[in-house]
């Protein structure tokens, strides 16, 4: 079973992320802040980190970023889920390491299809 680290500092979102992707059979461990999902990325190992930008404490940039350069987690993909929808704040997002970026109101099913294509996944 895979499993997906979401961090959003909205618990209504974090909820939405939960229930659609364990709706399609994945494990699904979250955090409200960028300090606790670099934490749960470390000892968790997931297979996939989705990031929302802005929360208190660390940003999803920034924990992007840290991820990315730590020989632990380097290697795990990263998924952007923001509010911020200009083309300068997606270049950052991707810039930072994120491997792909899905802006606020999202589809649950459009972040079902990115997470199944991010990990190769059929469904």
């Amino acid at each position: 079973m895979r499993k997906i680290l979401v961090c959003d500092d909205d618990a209504n979102i974090r909820n939405i992320m939960e229930f659609s992707l364990e709706a399609e059979g994945f494990l699904v461990v979250s955090a409200a802040d960028g300090d606790e999902a670099r934490r749960l990325a470390a000892s968790e190992q997931p297979d996939l980190v989705i990031l929302d930008i802005m929360m208190p404490g660390s940003d999803g940039l920034a924990v992007c970023r840290e991820l990315k350069q730590q020989a632990r987690t380097k290697h795990l993909p990263v998924l952007l889920l923001t509010a911020r929808a200009g083309k300068k704040d997606r270049e950052a997002g991707l810039a930072a390491g994120a491997d792909d970026y899905i802006t606020k109101p999202f589809s649950p099913q459009r972040l079902v299809d990115k997470v199944h294509g991010i990990l190769g996944v059929r469904h």
